[in-house]
């Protein structure tokens, strides 16, 4: 782990908070371990009968890890509970840090390169992961797992200056929030699918159990409506799925300009539409009254 360094004239809690805010840096790592390696073979098959069907499609899909029998868990929590990637994250925050799993967000990703303007064009596109960039004393540090991949497409971590072409048992680390990244390729329907593991993990600063238990629950509701928005809108056919994708690719482009940006264009249309509203109730009231 890395030592907590002070500088003059800074409280310790101030210094630890300006750390454990600063952008986790993408960090690459594989599974060298034969026996890891057999998990993530037995992982593969299971996935290759059980989404046969899906994976001759070109959207991508997820699915949340916990939706997956007990047996398939228990065999992927021995990759993400691993002290390898435990060790790497370790190594880029303060020690005194407490990471704690996101379990409950973890995913199964089964990868088709999509451009078709849908909910997850924004997966290949330049993006963030997140939106809550702005937030300080969190990190939220995402691996991704690679259980299956034939290094055909590369994957470019802006802010770290960081590019692989990922390989089957290889992974990333990257920082949900704040690293812009995008994958570079071309969608071929003769090559074989990524499959993957998306797994998150909170970094906040020990004792603030409060500012912890809050960020978790930021990171959660931010989760779980993007991807939902994202899911609906991949690979539209319907006038709705469309304009949900349209609006997916609109606050991610705005999101890489500044996280506050699509937030304020949300507060912008909420109050338009409050002000009309309130408007034609009052030209109503008016035209009873005269």
């Amino acid at each position: 782990m890395t030592s907590l360094s002070r500088e003059a004239g800074e409280s310790p809690a101030a210094k630890l908070r300006a750390q454990v805010a600063r952008r986790f840096p993408a960090t690459l790592g594989r599974f060298d371990n034969r026996a890891d390696q057999i998990v993530i073979d037995g992982l593969v098959r299971w996935v290759e009968d059980s989404y046969r069907d899906d994976l001759q499609k070109r959207p991508s899909k997820h699915v949340y890890v916990r939706h997956l029998p007990d047996p398939v868990i228990e065999q992927i929590d021995r990759l993400r509970d691993s002290a390898l990637i435990r060790s790497l994250i370790a190594r880029q925050v303060p020690a005194d840090c407490v990471v704690v799993p996101m379990k409950h967000t973890d995913e199964l990703y089964v990868s088709h390169y999509n451009k078709d303007r849908g909910g997850d064009q924004g997966l290949f596109d330049k993006h963030y992961d997140g939106n809550l960039r702005f937030l300080s004393g969190s990190v939220v540090v995402r691996a991704l797992i690679y259980l299956l991949s034939d290094a055909t497409y590369k994957v470019v971590f802006h802010d770290s200056r960081v590019e692989r072409a990922f390989a089957t048992y290889e992974f990333g680390l990257l920082d949900f929030h704040r690293e812009l990244h995008w994958v570079e390729g071309q969608y071929n329907p003769d090559d074989r699918q990524r499959i993957l593991l998306k797994c998150n993990y909170l970094v906040t600063r020990r004792g603030a159990a409060l500012a912890g238990q809050a960020a978790l629950a930021a990171n959660t509701g931010v989760f779980y409506v993007v991807k939902a928005a994202m899911e609906y809108s991949k690979s539209p056919r319907t006038l709705p799925q469309r304009a949900v994708g349209l609006l997916c690719n609109l606050f991610r482009r705005l999101n890489n300009i500044h996280p506050l940006v699509p937030l304020a264009l949300i507060a912008a249309l909420v109050a338009a539409i409050g002000g009309g509203i309130a408007a034609a109730i009052g030209g109503g009231i008016e035209g009873l009254l005269g």
